[in-house]
């Protein structure tokens, strides 16, 4: 049957025999039971793989009425007791069919000793009896009974597949229903037969009797495309106004801005493949969107295509972090705004960006004039040796100003200016490893950005003599501590204390204040 698991059994040259006695289904809300006991109980040419659907075995297990089929829920009966009552049972031939069919589903839930109960009726099985066990979760099933059992992944219907089988059962039921809407619902099933056959019934009674795509798409609470186009539209025309004013139309319409986010991700991926795929154009053409998937297409550039499609799958992830719903989808909104690539961007935008004068630093910023001299006027001015020569370097007041931080700026700090020769500075540093990692050519780019022209810096290792940031700091920590024992010493209280009792003062209990 469609949407359901294909029944455990071989055929070779026509001839149907059991692979074994044991089953374990991994489905996705597909249910695989009926159909084994099915091919196992069929009364129409024995066992088989294709089960007639018309005996008194098959219509049986179909209502639910058969006997010797018997379902059992392991998330509800999981423990030893219910096991072993199962097992018991087990040990009778079936009254009036083949085999008995025992069907356990969710049997990941079963706990240990369920399990190990098990495992003797597994060695040793009854001729008459198969287990057909459903689970989600595999992994969680032991080795032990695994080893035991044929193992079959049931893979998830494809949309079309859904679609076309809500179709066959409409018509035998003499229902009307759009293509458009048959397709919506079998998006919404997510590969499930199961779920689709709901759906379909909640959309026949929600139509009344008339399965139009209007209908469906308020009963799912889906986005009719229109609206992800005009969103698309307003977007590449940088129009935050529109887009805001779509989302308020949307949340005054009670839509679901999680499933607009997953649509809107879906519509750009369709967008991504009719950019990459000559194909893909071909067969997105007959969708109500194709036209506008393919006017996308040319009107968006692929990496822009592809940092959409980001921004909507982790606007969708965070939707549960935002203070509402609305707030999410319109911020998420915003950042494909704010983040749009700027060469794309519409006119207005880039004279914008044109506009914008480019950032500098302090010491370029001081510079005035010399800042607003064309590229070349400036490079001839270098030739021709006209760069303000650096003079004496006050080094421990120059590293403060320096833009570094964390190992750059301890070498920078322990270290001591030799000499200075034109733009290139000589450094003694007290220890090596303060050279390593790249220090040396970071701190050479520090002091570029600074003096706003190329700096060589070369190192020497050895002790130093001279002044030194870290020795500066360090001397005027020391004489701030001196000041601040000093003050307690001459307090009057502390010297009644130290000369009437013999106080004494612990130097390392006084911080002086910053």
């Amino acid at each position: 049957m469609t949407g359901e698991a294909k029944s455990p059994i071989c055929t070779t040259n026509g001839t149907a025999y059991l692979t074994s006695r044991y089953c374990a289904f991994r489905a996705e809300r597909n249910r695989p039971g009926p159909a084994a006991a099915r091919s196992w109980n069929t009364i129409s040419g024995g066992i088989t793989a294709t089960p007639c659907n018309q005996c008194e075995a098959c219509t049986s297990i179909d209502a639910g009425r058969f006997v010797d089929y018997i379902e059992m829920d392991a998330a509800s009966y999981r423990g030893v007791d219910d096991m072993v009552a199962l097992l018991e049972r087990a040990v009778y031939a079936p009254s009036n069919a083949r085999f008995k069919v025992y069907m356990i589903d969710e049997v990941h839930m079963l706990t240990t000793h369920a399990f190990n109960a098990m495992l003797k009726t597994l060695e040793e099985p009854p001729e008459y009896v198969k287990f057909v066990l459903a689970t989600t979760d595999p992994q969680k099933i032991p080795v032990t009974v695994l080893s035991r059992c044929l193992q079959f992944n049931l893979k998830q219907m494809t949309p079309a597949g859904i679609a076309g089988r809500l179709a066959d059962i409409l018509q035998h039921e003499g229902i009307a229903a759009e293509p458009a809407a048959l397709k919506l619902l079998a998006s919404a099933a997510r590969g499930s037969m199961r779920d689709g056959l709901s759906l379909l019934d909640q959309a026949i009674a929600y139509s009344a009797g008339r399965v139009t795509l209007d209908a469906v798409r308020n009963m799912l609470g889906a986005i009719d495309t229109t609206t992800l186009v005009r969103l698309l539209d307003a977007l590449a025309e940088r129009d935050a106004k529109r887009m805001l004013a779509i989302a308020d139309e949307m949340a005054a319409r009670s839509f679901s801005f999680g499933q607009a986010l997953r649509d809107l991700a879906a519509l750009l991926h369709r967008i991504a493949l009719v950019q990459q795929v000559d194909q893909a154009a071909e067969a997105f053409g007959d969708a109500d969107d194709g036209a506008d998937v393919a006017r996308f297409a040319k009107a968006f550039a692929p990496d822009e295509v592809q940092l959409y499609y980001q921004i909507a799958l982790h606007g969708r992830n965070d939707l549960h972090l935002a203070p509402d719903e609305y707030a999410g989808f319109t911020m998420t909104l915003l950042r494909m705004l704010a983040f749009a690539p700027v060469e794309t961007a519409p006119p207005k935008a880039a004279a914008l960006n044109v506009a914008r004068p480019p950032r500098t630093s302090a010491p370029a910023a001081r510079t005035g004039a010399r800042a607003a001299e064309p590229p070349a006027a400036a490079a001839v001015e270098r030739a021709a040796g006209h760069a303000a020569p650096i003079a004496d370097v006050d080094w421990p007041a120059l590293v403060e100003r320096l833009k570094v931080s964390g190992l750059v700026r301890e070498l920078a700090v322990r270290s001591e200016l030799v000499a200075v020769e034109g733009d290139h500075f000589k450094l003694r540093v007290p220890i090596k490893t303060l050279l390593d990692a790249g220090t040396l050519d970071r701190l050479k780019a520090a002091l570029a950005e600074h003096f706003g022209r190329p700096i060589r810096v070369s190192a020497e290792v050895g002790s130093t003599s001279g002044p030194t940031a870290a020795g500066l700091a360090e001397q005027a920590r020391a004489e701030k501590q001196k000041r601040a024992e000093d003050a307690i010493y001459a307090d009057p209280f502390v010297r009644e204390l130290i000369e009437n009792f013999g106080a004494t003062v612990d130097p390392q209990s006084i911080r002086p204040k910053d």
